[in-house]
């Protein structure tokens, strides 16, 4: 993870700042377990400031999660840990672990309300929500024609086939993901795509494609039009 990010924007890390031990220890004895691999690598790394990767709204800090459990939270919810604080008033959706669901030495990522039973699944893992964005904000923008759709098939093996095609275009995967996210990259293209997880893969995965010039796009869609039989939409009003 933290070769990609400093692929993507060198120096990324000298904007972060690590939680402390104490910190990390008093969210673990929340959590009431052992936390996720990748969650006790983010604290170490950027748990007091995430730099360049820090969200608008949402405050990932150590001390926000943990003055939220003191000021806001009763009490600890075995199964739901808080890891981000949206601070926008109107619609506050907060990201929670969802710590029965471990995945890659990971777990779950969801947004919800303090209190809402209502939860919205976000990613497998935390570890894919941050590489998305960070590919999405660092890399897709970065290049001048960009497109996004969606990939379907009457088949839940969507990401199956999708990585095939991407194989054999050239185009490596620098952090690991599962059914429903992925992160693909070359010199001249860059792709993230995503859908809701579930219990058994979708049928289908939106996109974000974007490249060197519009002539490229359109090669790559279609080779994976051609080779994977999936069926390639792009939304209305894109190139």
């Amino acid at each position: 993870m933290e070769r990609f990010l400093a692929r993507l924007m060198p120096g990324i890390d000298l904007g972060w700042e690590g939680a402390s031990t104490a910190e990390i220890r008093e969210i673990e004895a929340l959590a009431g377990r052992p936390l996720p691999d990748f969650y006790r690598w983010f604290l170490a790394r950027m748990g007091r400031n995430m730099g360049a990767l820090g969200y608008a709204s949402v405050d990932f800090s150590a001390a926000r999660i943990l003055a939220c459990y003191r000021e806001e939270l009763r009490s600890p919810d075995p199964r739901y840990l808080l890891i981000g604080y949206e601070d926008d008033p109107v619609v506050p959706m907060h990201t929670w672990y969802d710590l029965a669901r471990p995945m890659r030495g990971d777990a779950l990522v969801l947004s919800r309300g303090i209190g809402d039973p209502l939860i919205q699944l976000d990613f497998e893992t935390f570890r894919e929500q941050l590489a998305w964005k960070a590919m999405l904000n660092f890399r897709l923008d970065a290049l001048p024609a960009s497109c996004k759709g969606s990939f379907k098939s009457h088949r839940a093996d969507v990401r199956a086939r999708l990585d095939q095609a991407m194989n054999a275009l050239n185009f490596e995967q620098p952090v690991p993901s599962g059914d429903f996210c992925g992160i693909f990259d070359r010199t001249d293209a860059a792709m993230i795509c995503s859908v809701t997880p579930r219990e058994e893969p979708e049928k289908i995965l939106f996109f974000r494609l974007a490249a060197a010039n519009a002539g490229t796009m359109r090669r790559i869609l279609g080779v994976i039009a051609r080779e994977t039989d999936l069926e390639v939409v792009i939304d209305p009003g894109q190139p």
